[in-house]
């Protein structure tokens, strides 16, 4: 373990992180806000303390190992939560606590978008703009950022790109050089970015809603400068949109790069995860327009369908937008379009989840084991996208798939340890760990009245959520440490 590199490395995060406090600050300036210095403070602790990690190694370079990446990226994810919290904690009109204040970092910079905060539509422009912003920063990762500017560093960014990157399969690239691939997925994440937020102005939200709106988009992060969330505006036209992008947010970067490269779309149509992904979200949707017809077979019927999408798409993109009311539907609905977010969007997008490429993999896998109940001698292969998927791959997401149903179950147990109901405790378990957002009962609009317990299980669970488990969990592992 090459603790300076790690601590090098993570000088140099640190000060880049501290940068993102200026765009809020100079928002907040243009827009009349009291008082800035919550921002101004932040930013001279991120920087500084970045520089004192930095400075005395900045001489020291030596190429990452997976190992140094691993550690790097847990570092830094949970010192982003502790660092973001500094202009929310500051803020004299929030009056949080330490613990509330790193929850809502933590949400943000996970794209989870579970809140503490109520009355959004009467805080500071500036902290607003700061919440959305953590939610596209954290939605490709800040840290891929990063690792397009490594050659600059002295080190590669191969481990770190890696470990960062979400999904089984994690060794395409778009390019020969790493930092290439990373600038790439950055360019397409911006330009999508900036094409939502010009159809959100044209649809008649004001700049500071459509850009913020179009961060936590893309993202699929769920932020919102307002309590209605998207309900706020009552817009069909908006709803679409969002549905769109949401869509898009939830589909690998990668696939878009492709397509605009060669500009064709045949790279979503070759892709075995994104049309997998496609008919489960058609299958559901048909599945909930079915109920809410039986339900309602009134004039209300409509309404239901256009509530059905949204939210259908929302959750199962771990977005977490929500509208103004779901009461007059099925009970089960809402628990059903929540628990969609357990199987989330595709790898390598910015959706959270068990990953479509997985829940794919199994079922071809079970599939083959169902044929060899048949034909015992026979040889089936899984196959993605007319490619054979090796062994150890499959095992590999075998073992995720059990991790990540131990965690929750883990994470529902010490929800309701820390006070919440059985049905409010499961909301909240998938809420942070698919880092889908809303939950169930009492926390189904957010997580003010909650104790710091729970906020505190919640925060741990977003981390690990965000990071896939395994990054998290191989830490704990003795072996990790020792030479």
């Amino acid at each position: 373990m090459q603790f300076i590199v790690v601590l090098r490395i993570l000088g140099v995060l640190l000060m880049v992180f501290s940068l993102t406090f200026l765009p809020p600050w100079l928002v907040g300036w243009m827009m009349g806000d009291a008082d800035l210095v919550p921002f101004e403070t932040s930013f001279f602790i991120a920087f500084v303390l970045g520089g004192l990690l930095w400075l005395p190694l900045r001489t020291y370079r030596r190429e990452l190992k997976l190992r140094d990446g691993l550690l790097i990226v847990v570092s830094f994810w949970v010192t982003l939560g502790l660092v973001g919290a500094l202009p929310i904690f500051l803020q004299p009109t929030l009056n949080l606590s330490f613990t509330q204040s790193v929850f809502e970092s933590v949400s943000g910079i996970t794209t989870t978008g579970s809140t503490v905060l109520v009355g959004l539509d009467n805080l500071p422009r500036s902290l607003l703009f700061y919440r959305q912003q953590l939610q596209w920063l954290g939605g490709l990762g800040i840290i891929v950022l990063v690792v397009a500017f490594m050659p600059l560093l002295g080190v590669g960014g191969m481990q770190l790109y890696k470990t960062e990157i979400s999904g089984p399969m994690k060794d395409n690239r778009l390019s020969g050089r790493i930092s290439e691939t990373a600038k790439a997925l950055w360019i397409v994440y911006a330009g999508l970015t900036f094409l939502c937020a010009i159809l959100y102005k044209l649809e008649g939200m004001s700049w500071f809603d459509a850009v913020g709106h179009a961060f936590s988009t893309i993202s699929t992060g769920g932020f919102s400068t307002h309590d209605d969330s998207l309900g706020f505006f009552h817009s069909f036209s908006m709803e679409l949109t969002a549905e769109i992008f949401m869509v898009l947010g939830a589909t690998p970067m990668a696939l878009h790069y492709l397509a605009m490269r060669h500009g064709s779309i045949r790279a979503y149509g070759k892709s075995s995860e994104f049309k997998f992904f496609l008919m489960l979200l058609g299958m559901l949707f048909l599945f909930i327009a079915l109920a809410i017809l039986l339900a309602r077979p009134d004039s209300e019927w409509l309404w239901g369908m256009r509530w059905g999408l949204f939210t259908l798409v929302s959750m199962m993109t771990t977005t977490g937008f929500t509208l103004t009311d779901h009461t007059p539907w099925p009970a089960f609905l809402p628990v059903l379009v929540l628990a969609t977010a357990l199987i989330g969007g595709c790898a390598g997008s910015t959706a959270g989840g068990l990953k479509t490429v997985r829940m794919l993999l199994l079922t071809r896998q079970g599939v083959n084991e169902l044929r060899k109940l048949v034909h015992p001698h026979a040889e089936f292969v899984v196959k993605l996208s007319g490619r054979a998927i090796s062994p150890t791959v499959i095992s590999a997401v075998w073992a995720f798939f059990a991790a990540y149903v131990f965690v929750f179950v883990v994470v529902f147990f010490a929800m309701m340890v820390t006070g919440l109901d059985a049905v409010s405790a499961m909301g909240a378990a998938i809420a942070t760990l698919t880092s889908v957002g809303p939950g169930l009962g009492s926390v189904t609009g957010n997580f003010a009245s909650a104790s710091s317990a729970t906020l505190w299980v919640g925060t741990v669970s977003m981390i690990l959520g965000r990071l896939e488990i395994f990054t998290v969990l191989v830490l704990f592992l003795p072996m990790f440490w020792q030479r």
